[in-house]
């Protein structure tokens, strides 16, 4: 693997919520939510701009010790693709694919493979346009009106 420069995650514009299994990021510029799984979310807190890939991947439970450096290597590069870190890299996987690295990291540790699930999020006036009414009258929460129309169903 190339050595690289530490990775920092992106602070900037992103709205992070965390749950028990998996962390969504909604970043504000590129309009789109990003949902990391537990293993991904870990090694995306760990890109504190001090860590190199190695001490990252000593810091990361739940992945066997044999497969570490390159499922790292491949959440590094998945948060790359996605602007989730401050600075763009240049990663260069040595010859090696990601279908080889992932290869590498094998299917017994399917679960601790790191993902990242994105959507594009809607604009305000097609979200405006989703906001129903819930059987009791009352709006979505997050609609702009709290005001059901019941003729149309929707909040207006």
């Amino acid at each position: 693997m190339n050595t690289i420069r530490v990775p920092r995650a992106r602070q900037s514009d992103l709205v992070v919520q965390q749950s028990k299994d998996e962390m969504l990021v909604y970043d504000m510029k590129a309009n789109k939510a990003h949902c990391l799984n537990e293993t991904m979310a870990a090694i995306w807190v760990a890109c504190d701009g001090s860590k190199t890939i190695g001490e990252i991947a000593e810091s990361i439970e739940g992945i066997s010790q044999d497969i570490k450096k390159e499922a790292v290597w491949l959440a590094i590069d998945e948060l790359n693709q996605r602007n989730l870190l401050d600075e763009g890299l240049d990663l260069n996987f040595a010859g090696e694919s990601r279908r080889e690295m992932i290869k590498k990291v094998g299917f017994a540790s399917a679960a601790a493979i790191p993902v990242i699930a994105s959507l594009a999020a809607p604009t305000s006036i097609l979200a405006a346009a989703s906001c129903a009414c819930l059987d009791n009258g009352d709006c979505i929460t997050g609609c702009p009106s709290t005001i059901c129309n019941t003729t149309s169903g929707q909040c207006a």
